[in-house]
């Protein structure tokens, strides 16, 4: 008989493997064996599978005869045999309690509760299993078990739905994409997509339209990403005062392209923080142009740090009056965009770039700039002042 055994008593090894006197095989089909009720249903479980027509017959017998609390109490353990779990796994109009007992016990084997989702009329127990997305997501095939049984509640077969949405579809969607991207030598944008979580493969495609720079290239050891979201929890209001915000400045700033432009807003902005900062330091021009205007402080960084931006992008960023300090700093001091005069004039004529930055860059203004800035009633009267003091000292007044 081909039989794993589990039990270490070998009275067990000795009546499953036939060693045993018959009376005593007899005996322990009929339940009458005084053996530990664990070895005992090791026993009848074994038999119950036996081409010996008589004990086969006594053992499914004594099986189906046992007491639900006894029983219960056995398939709860974690010494009982994975045999014993699998048998009542597939036993149907048995009692609810034994049946929940087999299924939180770890030891269950996955093709048992496969098949128990598959045969059992117990819409109850369907919801119960279907709760455990932990070994839905192990085990695939109990979704597919659940959502075909005729007897499934409706909860039962929503939770099902959703985790093979969420965690098989959209991630071999996800994957396809991916590889299509690949294929056609757009590799930043394939591995945008293997890292980001979008809701569907149609926001997938959007964004990889809008990414450039590939891993190689960028450097976001800066950011701590795994801890952003933590950090900087938005809620659906915020998120949408973000949108309302940076429409606003399109909408002031430039008309052409608005309607169009929104629809792209609210889709990026649908994204969560960790993965507009991806954009924000890989995408393109456009994802870069609507980033920049977001408040938070690290996805507008990851969008200056993004190394495809250009020098016109730069200079436009310096004279914005909606981004932050931080930014504007972080240009000031940039080595890079320190070099360039049209971006340096911009930062000094910004009444929002931090004072200690204005004044280093004054002294590097021409005589003609820096007496337009001491007449500027947009900067501050400090900055005014200093111009003019330049300028001055310049023409030897």
């Amino acid at each position: 008989m081909n039989f794993e055994i589990e039990s270490a008593n070998p009275v067990v090894r000795s009546v499953i493997e036939g060693k045993a006197p018959r009376p005593a095989q007899v005996a322990a089909a009929r339940g009458i064996l005084p053996l530990p009720h664990a070895d005992l249903l090791e026993i009848l479980v074994a038999f119950a599978g036996s081409d010996d027509p008589e004990l086969a017959a006594h053992a499914r017998e004594t099986l189906a005869s046992q007491e639900p609390t006894i029983l219960t109490g056995s398939v709860k353990s974690e010494e009982v045999a994975v045999s014993v779990l699998d048998y009542f796994a597939r036993q149907d109009g048995i009692s609810r309690e034994v049946h929940e007992s087999i299924l939180i016990n770890t030891r269950t084997p996955s093709d048992s509760l496969v098949a128990f989702a598959r045969g059992t009329t117990s819409a109850e127990l369907l919801e119960m299993l279907s709760l455990n997305q932990q070994l839905l997501i192990k085990t695939p095939a109990i979704i597919d078990a659940i959502v075909q049984n005729p007897h499934r509640s409706s909860e039962a077969e929503r939770r099902a739905a959703e985790t093979k949405r969420e965690f098989f579809e959209k991630e071999r969607g996800q994957q396809q994409i991916a590889s299509e991207l690949r294929a056609q030598g757009n590799e930043a944008a394939a591995e945008f997509i293997e890292q980001g979580d979008f809701e569907s493969d149609d926001d997938a495609l959007f964004f990889a339209q809008h990414i450039v720079v590939p891993d190689a290239e960028t450097d976001d050891s800066w950011m701590g990403l795994e801890y952003i979201e933590e950090l900087y929890e938005e809620t659906p209001e915020e998120r949408q005062a973000i949108v309302d915000k940076i429409v606003g400045e399109f909408r002031f700033e430039e008309m052409d392209r608005l309607d169009e432009r929104i629809s792209v807003i609210n889709r990026i902005m649908k994204m969560g923080m960790k993965d507009r900062v991806k954009m924000a330091i890989k995408g393109d021009r456009e994802a870069r142009n609507i980033l920049i205007r977001d408040p938070n402080r690290i996805v507008a960084q990851a969008v200056v740090a993004n190394p495809r931006i250009t020098e016109q992008e730069v200079e436009k960023i310096a004279s914005m009056r909606t981004v932050t300090e931080d930014i504007l700093r972080q240009i000031a001091n940039n080595r890079q965009w320190n070099r360039s005069y049209p971006v340096m004039h911009n930062l000094a004529k910004n009444p929002r770039t931090p004072m200690a930055n204005v004044l280093t860059i004054l002294a590097r203004l021409q005589l003609r700039d820096l007496a337009a800035l001491s007449k500027n009633r947009n900067v501050s009267d400090a900055v005014r002042r200093q111009a003019l003091r330049l300028s001055q000292a310049r023409t030897g007044k």
